[in-house]
């Protein structure tokens, strides 16, 4: 199995632990978390995750602003973004879409579509 690291960001306590144990299914992939937006951008200063998950409804930002703030930083330009929300308006997806998020998944979070949902994002020699 190819490894993947992600950077989930969600304030969610509950949405955290599930994302925890779906990781330490698969031994090779590594998951680091941050509550909110601010939280994400530190931890980005020293971490190159492969996938940012950000939750639509942080404390501090919304996905979106999270989202352009990344999109300003030359170093963080490029990575690849999946919106997390409950709001499962075909408005919001679009949205969401529109400013550069590569998926939108609704919560509740389906597990077993997850996995395979995360394997397509695993590096490959392809695509770094």
């Amino acid at each position: 199995m190819p490894s993947l690291h992600v950077l989930y960001v969600e304030d969610d306590r509950i949405n955290i632990v599930l994302m925890e144990e779906l990781f330490r299914l698969e031994p090779a992939w590594r998951l680091d978390c941050a509550e909110d937006g601010a939280e994400a951008l530190a931890l980005l200063a020293e971490l190159s995750p492969d996938l940012l998950l950000i939750d639509m409804n942080l404390p501090d930002m919304n996905g979106h602003q999270l989202l352009e703030r990344l999109r300003q930083d030359p170093r963080h330009a490029m990575r690849r973004c999946v919106a997390l929300s409950a709001d499962a308006l075909s408005e919001e997806v679009a949205a969401a879409r529109a400013a550069g998020f590569e998926d939108y998944w609704i919560k509740p979070i389906d597990v077993p579509k997850l996995r395979q949902a995360l394997r397509v994002y695993a590096p490959t020699p392809e695509r770094p």
